[in-house]
This record gives structure tokens, C-alpha cells and sequence, in this order.
């Protein structure tokens, strides 16, 4: 079994390897960002669609609250709901299937997808892998098995090197996806710049308009078996009662002192 060799890195290296790479991610997320948000375009949203989804939001909400209201006022509000002409009744169109074949606009932003993500990405991680090729970087502060040498010293063919070793095109790789809570604190939360979130949403299947035929069906059927109990049918009662428990026990403290 060949002997780990021990490395000791030349300082330039941190000077003009290290850092640039992590400077170079930096400010392409950076770039990345502002630029997804100046071809970013707000989609148009059908009244009915929000009309529909407020209404699913006011059943659920009397669903949830309905002990909190007299069971007269509960039965009205869920006739309205529930009844023969009721909201929930209606009848809804099936969604349409996404297509993004015959639909410009999903093109348009699979497109965009690409222009600031896929594309910088690979211009620059080449381009970061020609430049930089053959260093060796850092070192990570735990030891590794040598299953993490193909994943960690990419274009660093070393049998005998630690595994703990990382190589230039691996750390680029490393600040791509790990610069998170960096862009977070300069952006801020919900931000653009973050790799793994766009790589999430560009792989992920087009989204389909939400069923909301399904939707009010499965509120009919919750709503109609909701039982109701009024919590607050004694709630007189049980505030006199508290306050004159109160009452005695305080006067009860005077008269002891």
C-alpha cells in the first residue's frame, strides 16, 4: 500500500488561486442575480383563479373556527358553502396540461433559464479549469476515504495524495453550491444567485395550473362531516365563576394578613 504523501502549499497559492476562485463565484452570483431579476416577468394571474382561491381560503377558515361561532351563524355559512346552489358546488374546468412546445412564454423562460444559469456555469468552470489547472487548493480538516478523491481533486491524478487534499476545479465546484448563507447575507432571503435553487427549478417538470375542480370537492366532503361545538356556550358563566373565585381568594389573603 503506497504512503499519503504530506503537502506543503506554497502561499501564492491562497493569493492567486484560492481566493480568486472564491471572488470569481462570488461576483458571478452576484451578476447572476440582478440580471435573472431585470429579465424576470411577472406571469399574469386570472381573476378566477384568485376568486377560487379565496374562496377555498374563507371554508377552510370556517372549517377550522367553527366552534368559536354560534352553531345558527355555522349552519348559514356553511349552506353557503355546501348547499344545492352552493360555492363549493360549482362546477370547475379540468387545467389544461403545461406544454411547453406551444406555449411561448415557458419557452421564453426555460431560455432565460439557460442564458443565466447553465451557460455561466460552464464558461466559467472551464474556463477556471484551464486557467488553474493542476492546483492543489486547500485541504479539508477531517480525514476522508479515497472514495472522496474523485469527487474532491478533480484534474489532480494522484494516487498517493491525501483525499483530503481539494483541487482547484473541485473547489470551483465547492463555491458554486456553498456560497448559500454568503449571498443570503448580501441579498438577502429568496434571492437569485443561489446555484442549487436554479438547478432545482430548471430540472423540475413543468408546473401544472392547480386543479381546482379537486380542490372544492375535497373542501365539500371536509366541510360537510365538520362537526360543531361551541366553545363558547358557558363562556359567561365561567368568567363569573373565575371572577369570584378570585374575589374570595384575595379577600380571604387580606383577612390572613
Amino acid at each position: 500500500e503506497l504512503a499519503m504523501t504530506e503537502l506543503l502549499l506554497d502561499p501564492n497559492i491562497r493569493l492567486y488561486v484560492f481566493i480568486p476562485i472564491v471572488l470569481i463565484c462570488l461576483f458571478v452570483g452576484l451578476i447572476r442575480h440582478y440580471v435573472t431579476v431585470l429579465l424576470h416577468n411577472d406571469k399574469k394571474t386570472e381573476i378566477s383563479q384568485v376568486s377560487d382561491t379565496h374562496m377555498l381560503r374563507r371554508a377552510r377558515m370556517l372549517r377550522e373556527n367553527a366552534d368559536i361561532i354560534p352553531r345558527d351563524s355555522f349552519m348559514m355559512r356553511r349552506h353557503y358553502f355546501n348547499g344545492s346552489n352552493g360555492v363549493l358546488k360549482a362546477e370547475k374546468p379540468s387545467p389544461a396540461a403545461a406544454n411547453p412546445m406551444t406555449d411561448p412564454s415557458m419557452m421564453m423562460d426555460m431560455m432565460k433559464g439557460n442564458l443565466t444559469n447553465m451557460i455561466p456555469m460552464v464558461v466559467i468552470g472551464g474556463w477556471i479549469n484551464w486557467t488553474f489547472s493542476g492546483f492543489v487548493t486547500t485541504k479539508v480538516p477531517f480525514a476522508l476515504t479515497l472514495r472522496f478523491k474523485d469527487m474532491l481533486q478533480r484534474g489532480v491524478e494522484l494516487t498517493t495524495l491525501d483525499a483530503s487534499w481539494v483541487s482547484s476545479a473541485s473547489w470551483y465546484f465547492i463555491n458554486v453550491f456553498g456560497l448559500r448563507s454568503i449571498y443570503t447575507l448580501f441579498l438577502g432571503e429568496g434571492n437569485e444567485a443561489d446555484q442549487s435553487k436554479m438547478m432545482q427549478q430548471m430540472t423540475a417538470a413543468p408546473g401544472n395550473p392547480p386543479d381546482m375542480k379537486r380542490a372544492f370537492r375535497e373542501e365539500w366532503e371536509a366541510l360537510e362531516v365538520r362537526n360543531h361545538r361551541w366553545k363558547l356556550a358557558n363562556i359567561t358563566d365561567n368568567i363569573l365563576y373565575r371572577s369570584t373565585n378570585i374575589d374570595s381568594t384575595y379577600q380571604l389573603t387580606n383577612k390572613s394578613m
